[in-house]
C-alpha cells in the first residue's frame, strides 16, 4: 500500500505485483488497510502485525474496521524473518558499501584545516549521490568538537584533528554503513599508539561473528578488552543488524541482548569509544565472518598530508 505520491516509483521498482494506492491527504491509510484485508477474506482471521512500526491509532483504526479480526503482534517473527538476508540482498549491501568506501578515498586526502566540518559533509553526501546512491545520511566531526549527531556545523578543522564518521549510502534501497577515522597532519605518537589499541580490540570482536554466538556476550567482551587497556566503554552497543531501513533492526550487540547469530545475518560492527569510530558491515556465515566492506584499509589511520 503506497500513497499516490510513491506509486510510480513503487512500481517501476517493486517486485510486488498488487499495489493498492491511497490519498494520503483525505483517508486515513489504516482505514485502507483493513479495507484490502477484508476484501483479501481476512477480516475473521489471525492476522499478524509489526507492532513496532503500527501505532495505537492505527491499531485503533483496524480494530474498530475490523472487530472480528483476531489482531496479533508479529514483531518477534518479523525480526528473524529480516536479519536472515538473500544472496541478493547481500549482494546490495556489498555494492553500496563499495560506493561509500569509493567516496571515503575520494574525499579524506581534501580535508584542510580551516575548512568547516559542514563543507567536508556536503562533499561526502554529494560524492554519494553523484555514485549511484539514492540516499546518504551520516555525521563527520573533529575529536574537538563533542557535540555530535545534530547535525555538521561551522566547527572548523585544526591540524592534529582526528576526523570521526558514521555514514550510510542506500543503493536499490540497501546501504552499505561504514565509519573511518583520518586525522589531519602527521598523527602523534599517543594518536598513532591509542588507535593501534582501538583496532586491535576491533579486529578481535569481528573474529567472534560466528554462528552460535551470543549478541549480548560480544558486547560484554568489547567492554571487557577496553577495561583490560584502562579504557571505560559507555556506547551502548557495539554493532547491530542492517536492512532495508537501517539501524533499529534486531539483532542489536547490546548488553544482556540474548539474540544467537546465524549464517545469512548482515552485522554492522561499530565498538566505538570517544572519536575512536570504525564500523564495517560483516556477513555472518558457517564458518569466519566474511567482510562486505573491504575495499579502505582501517588497519592504520587513514593521514591527510
Amino acid at each position: 500500500m503506497v500513497d499516490a505520491t510513491a506509486a510510480g516509483a513503487t512500481r517501476a521498482e517493486s517486485w510486488i505485483e498488487q499495489v493498492v494506492v491511497f490519498d494520503g491527504y483525505a483517508e486515513a491509510l489504516f482505514g485502507r488497510v483493513a479495507a484490502v484485508l477484508e476484501d483479501l477474506g481476512l477480516g475473521r482471521e489471525s492476522v499478524g502485525f509489526d507492532k513496532n512500526f503500527v501505532g495505537a491509532g492505527f491499531w485503533e483504526d483496524v480494530s474498530r474496521c475490523c472487530p472480528a479480526m483476531r489482531m496479533r503482534d508479529a514483531t518477534e517473527l518479523l525480526d528473524e524473518v529480516r536479519w536472515i538476508k538473500t544472496p541478493g540482498e547481500v549482494e546490495r549491501f556489498r555494492i553500496g558499501a563499495k560506493v561509500l568506501d569509493q567516496v571515503f578515498a575520494d574525499v579524506f586526502p581534501t580535508i584542510r584545516a580551516g575548512e568547516r566540518e559542514r563543507e567536508v559533509h556536503g562533499r561526502i553526501i554529494g560524492g554519494c549521490l553523484a555514485a549511484g546512491a539514492e540516499f546518504a545520511h551520516g555525521i563527520l566531526n573533529s575529536h574537538r568538537n563533542t557535540v555530535i549527531y545534530r547535525g555538521e556545523s561551522a566547527f572548523q578543522f585544526e591540524r592534529g584533528d582526528i576526523v570521526r564518521t558514521d555514514y550510510l549510502a542506500y543503493v536499490d534501497g540497501y546501504p552499505g554503513h561504514q565509519s573511518r577515522n583520518a586525522v589531519i597532519g602527521r598523527p602523534s605518537p599517543e594518536q598513532k599508539r591509542d588507535y593501534a589499541l582501538y583496532h586491535e580490540i576491533y579486529r578481535a570482536t569481528a573474529e567472534r561473528l560466528r554462528p552460535g554466538a551470543v549478541v549480548g556476550e560480544i558486547y560484554d567482551f568489547v567492554r571487557a578488552r577496553f577495561q583490560a587497556i584502562g579504557w571505560t566503554y559507555t556506547a551502548g552497543l557495539v554493532g547491530h543488524s542492517v536492512g532495508a531501513w537501517w539501524h533499529q533492526q534486531e539483532p542489536i550487540f547490546c548488553r544482556g541482548g540474548r539474540t544467537i547469530l546465524e549464517p545469512g545475518m548482515v552485522v554492522a560492527l561499530e565498538p566505538f569509544l570517544d572519536h575512536w569510530h570504525c564500523q564495517d558491515l560483516f556477513l555472518v556465515t558457517d564458518h569466519a565472518p566474511e567482510l562486505l566492506s573491504p575495499d579502505f584499509d582501517t588497519g592504520e589511520m587513514f593521514v591527510i598530508d
